[in-house]
């Protein structure tokens, strides 16, 4: 009588935040019909369940490399000091929407957005002034950035090279995730196939010039905050890994000479072993497929090395403080899920940018964890536990069941293309919200627990000044550069788009003439076309 009472005090049902029915209790019974490629063997030995390294957080700490951008260049190279200063180890780059959309910010649709929410970026000097004083060589830098990608690459490139540091000095990563952006984002400038044409000509120059660049993080976190399930994360992300390596080997190259930079970009949600069970089931499958179906060789081949960042749909902007306690559970799950790299966002993001005082907040709760709570003690210190144990084991077979109804659409651009993984998510997005309003589910503070008059005394106001000093900038770019350099370095561009050579050297040959991203969008798009998404609603 007592267990019933418990148990009718919960209104709520008993399964994960996909909607997975979770049994009340797990034994050695579940775990029937493990077969011998899903035992789990030793962190840092195939299939990599239990980690990529051997010590994990025994011998180095995940990176922690907080997302920041804002206003101009010079604001930001103020914040990524500031970051530095703080403790931080690595940097990581959010660019406004004019930016990740290839327009200049002189555009008229960048009216209104210019360094709005992330930073604005329009040549190469811009780069060079977003990095000054950062040693390049020793900082890794990541950029969140996919449609023009290879253009933020090449200005970051030709920056680093006018400071005297050549390509294969550079460490970090650059997004160039283009097939969620179709599927989730929606921030492109081609068409499906000529925006892959794009990556693996990144994937091809990178493998022979940035030996310790990752040119693509394949990324599941904004298939996430569009609403899909951790089952579709998971398994739309993997399949989009997988049709990157697809297109590199049709290129010619060997897998084992691009495969080991290519890195992952995960969610960390807040329904706690859910996460974790994701992490450990994405190492397994890359793993093995990257071993059975490409055949690769090199053991870093087919170590998934993932960067996490706290989920940024699940904070609210009712009572914002509690955001700091759901940061720290998926932070705590990151990290028991074994990433390499992680961003914890800021409480108050779901009312503006972070002030310095929440970005601080957010960095030392990772450092609390890895310096306070024990958990980096020992690797992977829930391995064993039944429940995460079978999590994982369906959390696998889902993901091979959305790859199997992929192939049948005869793979994930020809599934892109018809809107199959869009409908997917959207659904999902459906019924999480219906949940919420039915109360099915709770969320604290907003459909449970509420409180009147909990509003921030602060928030990051946005410089009303701020767009008119970058377009001021731009143009002593334009009116200072070479005009027949630029001119010609943008002809060539245009020739070679129709062409099936490499587009990264002519990339960077428009970088040195100061030619803008905005210029170097509209020559490849009189190429190839601009795209319409057909609605899936």
């Amino acid at each position: 009588m007592a267990t019933e009472q418990r148990a009718s005090e919960r209104d709520v049902p008993f399964e994960t935040l996909s909607g997975h029915p979770i049994e009340p209790l797990y034994t050695a019974d579940d775990l029937a019909g493990h077969d011998a490629d899903r035992d789990e063997g030793r962190p840092g030995e195939f299939p990599y369940t239990r980690g990529v390294y051997e010590s994990m957080y025994r011998g180095r700490l995940w990176t922690m490399r907080q997302f920041a951008g804002f206003g101009t260049v010079e604001e930001t190279n103020k914040r990524f000091r500031y970051l530095l200063d703080h403790g931080q180890t690595g940097l990581s780059t959010a660019f406004d929407m004019p930016t990740l959309m290839g327009l200049d910010s002189d555009h008229d649709r960048s009216f209104g957005e210019v360094g709005v929410e992330g930073v604005a970026l329009d040549t190469v000097d811009d780069m060079e002034t977003l990095f000054d004083g950062i040693p390049l060589d020793e900082v890794t830098v990541s950029m969140t950035i996919n449609a023009p990608a290879a253009i933020l690459l090449a200005f970051y490139v030709i920056a680093a090279e006018e400071k005297g540091i050549q390509p294969h000095e550079l460490g970090g990563t650059i997004q160039t995730d283009i097939l969620k952006e179709y599927m989730a984002q929606k921030e492109w400038c081609f068409p499906v196939e000529p925006a892959m044409r794009l990556v693996t000509d990144m994937v091809e120059w990178c493998a022979r010039e940035m030996p310790r660049w990752h040119p693509i993080s394949i990324s599941g976190y904004h298939i996430r905050e569009a609403g899909s399930t951790a089952q579709q994360e998971l398994a739309f992300t993997l399949k989009n890994g997988l049709t990157y390596v697809e297109r590199a080997v049709e290129r010619g190259l060997d897998v084992d000479e691009f495969a080991p930079r290519l890195s992952f970009f995960f969610n960390a949600h807040i329904d706690f072993f859910e996460e974790i069970a994701k992490y450990r089931a994405a190492r397994r499958i890359w793993a093995r497929e990257l071993r059975d179906t490409f055949g690769a060789r090199d053991p870093r081949s087919m170590l998934m090395r993932t960067h996490t960042q706290t989920a940024g749909v699940s904070l609210t902007a009712q009572q914002p403080l509690v955001n700091i306690v759901r940061t720290t559970i998926e932070a705590m799950a990151g990290v028991l899920g074994g990433t390499q790299s992680m961003h914890t966002n800021s409480y108050d993001e779901a009312l503006a940018l972070p002030t310095e005082e929440a970005v601080r907040i957010a960095l030392r709760t990772q450092q609390v964890i890895a310096h306070e709570s024990g958990i980096t003690n020992t690797v992977d210190p829930l391995g064993g536990s039944y429940f995460v144990e079978k999590l994982t084991d369906e959390m696998e077979a889902a993901a091979y069941d959305y790859f199997a109804r992929i192939d049948e659409l005869g793979g994930m651009v020809a599934a892109v293309e018809s809107n199959f993984p869009q409908r997917e998510i959207s659904d999902a997005a459906f019924e999480h919200q219906a949940a919420l309003e039915k109360g099915d589910r709770i969320m604290v503070g907003v459909n449970a627990f509420e409180v009147e008059d909990d509003e921030l005394t602060e928030i990051h106001r946005p410089d009303p000044a701020a767009e008119q000093r970058q377009r001021e900038r731009l143009a002593r770019t334009l009116a200072d550069r070479d005009g027949a350099a630029a001119d010609a370095a943008l002809d060539r561009l245009r020739d070679a788009s129709a062409t099936e050579q490499n587009l990264m050297p002519l990339l960077l040959d428009c970088a040195r003439a100061r030619v803008t991203e905005g210029e170097m969008i509209k020559a490849m798009q009189s190429v190839f076309g601009t795209y319409t998404e057909t609605p899936v609603y």
